[in-house]
This record gives C-alpha cells, structure tokens and sequence, in this order.
C-alpha cells in the first residue's frame, strides 16, 4: 500500500470492500498512511479510517500549523491526538484482533544515515504506535524518528510502493493500491534547497530525496508491466478529486474513500478469483 497522507482514505474504501467478503491478505507491507490506516484492515474494522477523518480532519488537535510550532510536537499532526488519544479513547484500535492476525505486517521507514529502505515488522502490542508514526513522518512535517538508536524518516522517501519487496518476501500473487491516477507522473522535489539544509547531517537521505521522482517513476512502470502479465492487481483513483494530502473537506474526503469502494465491488469477483487458494 502507498502513502498519501489524507489521500490514503482511497485504500481504506478498497479495504473496507474486501473486509465485507473476509479477503484478507496473508503478508501486509504499507508506506506511511498506506500502513498507518491498514492496520484497521487488519484489526477487521470497517470505516474506521472513514470515520476518524469525518469527524476530526477539521480538528486542530489533529492536524495544523499549530501542531508544527509546538516545540513538544514538532509536526504538522497532532501526535499525542493522533496516536494515542484517538485509537485509545475516541475510535478505539482493536489490538486483541491485530494481534491476532496471523499473517505478517510490516512498515516501511528510511535510515537517514543511509538513505535506504528498512522494512520492520509492526509491533501487536505497541500503544504508541511508534513505527507508524516513523513511517508517516513527512521530512520538513515531523520530527526525526530514533528506533534502536538509527534515525527515519518517511518510508516514501526510499519505497514509495514496496511491491518489489514483497516479490522477496515470497509473495506470488500481489494486490497493490496506489493512491495516484495511472497517468500521474513525480517531478523532481521542489523544496531541495531547503532538504539540503534541513538534513545536511544526513547526505545519503538527501541524495535518496533528489533522487525520488525518477526511482518512483521507474518503479510505477515496473509495476503496470508486472500487471499486464498477470502478476498483480494494480489499483489506483480515477481522481484524487482534488484531495490534498492535508484536506480538511469531510465531503471530499468521504467521495474518494467511496471511490475506493465503488472501484472495489466492481473488481470483486477479479478480486476473489485472485484470492482463491
């Protein structure tokens, strides 16, 4: 599953689809929001994302400048809200069902010392969701993330859409979520000068930042090859409708999460054929 921040409700519409006919993955790895919001797919709750973003998008405490300013949070997101608040008290996460889940879950996160891909596996039992929050971690939008004494970053930076890994993994058979139209194509990052400077500590990470419009671009095409010999289901919005990665519009956002979902009931009998032992 590939990241997009508020733009990631697309997936959930898709996983939300699947978890209504039981098809459930057996190896789960996600980018960002892409995992950060799987794993309600994988604690088998439905509309949970949906309903999370409908009714705090719009909350300060949630995301905003605000949120970047406050030298305790350092993010444009509410973390302690976000990350603690919400799945413990507002929209209660099931971790007895995540933890059940028997198959494999993993997150991506980007080693800022050397600007590479490191796939760790989510925690069951992890009431700060510290790795989720690592792996959603925006350069510029968040704090610098220390896990085992390393510091991340956002996985997107050096995985955007981690099929590949999963072909090593020992997948055969991929469903693979996008949340950019087929015909979106990555220019080059606009903001380097200020990476640069930023995270002139960590020069491979910034040459991984320069780099990662023409390694996505590269990978989305190895990806739709994969797809036209069969070897994957590519899923990927029509339109984000106009949804940024930041969007406070519920209705917006409530229209792409049922994109996701309305392209997932159109698919379903692809999909279940495809899920068939």
């Amino acid at each position: 599953m590939e990241g997009g921040a508020l733009r990631t409700i697309f997936s959930t519409g898709i996983l939300d689809a699947m978890l209504e006919r039981n098809l459930m993955a057996d190896y789960v790895v996600g980018v960002s929001a892409g995992i950060a919001y799987g794993v309600s797919y994988l604690s088998r709750q439905p509309r949970r994302n949906l309903d999370i973003l409908t009714q705090y998008a719009r909350d300060r405490r949630y995301m905003g400048v605000s949120n970047l300013l406050n030298r305790k949070n350092q993010s444009y997101f509410g973390l302690e809200f976000t990350y603690k608040t919400i799945p413990s008290e507002l929209i209660p996460f099931d971790f007895k069902t995540f933890e059940a889940f028997p198959g494999e879950v993993e997150a991506v996160v980007t080693n800022l010392e050397t600007g590479q891909a490191e796939y760790h596996p989510v925690p069951r039992r992890d009431a700060e969701f510290t790795l989720l929050q690592a792996t959603c971690a925006l350069p510029l939008m968040f704090p610098i993330y220390h896990m085992d004494g390393k510091p991340y970053l956002d996985g997107g930076a050096s995985d955007s859409i981690p099929w590949a890994h999963a072909l090593e993994m020992g997948c055969d058979r991929l469903v693979v979520i996008l949340t950019k139209p087929r015909s979106y194509v990555r220019r080059d990052e606009r903001l380097r000068h200020l990476m640069r400077r930023r995270y002139k500590e960590y020069p491979n990470f910034v040459h991984a930042m320069e780099t990662r419009a023409q390694r996505y671009n590269e990978d989305r095409e190895r990806l739709f090859q994969l797809e036209r010999e069969g070897k994957a289901l590519v899923f990927a919005p029509k339109s984000t409708l106009g949804v940024s990665r930041v969007e406070r519009n519920t209705e917006k956002l409530q229209l792409l999460w049922g994109a996701g979902y309305q392209m997932a009931v159109e698919r379903m009998e692809e999909l279940q054929r495809y899920f068939a032992p």
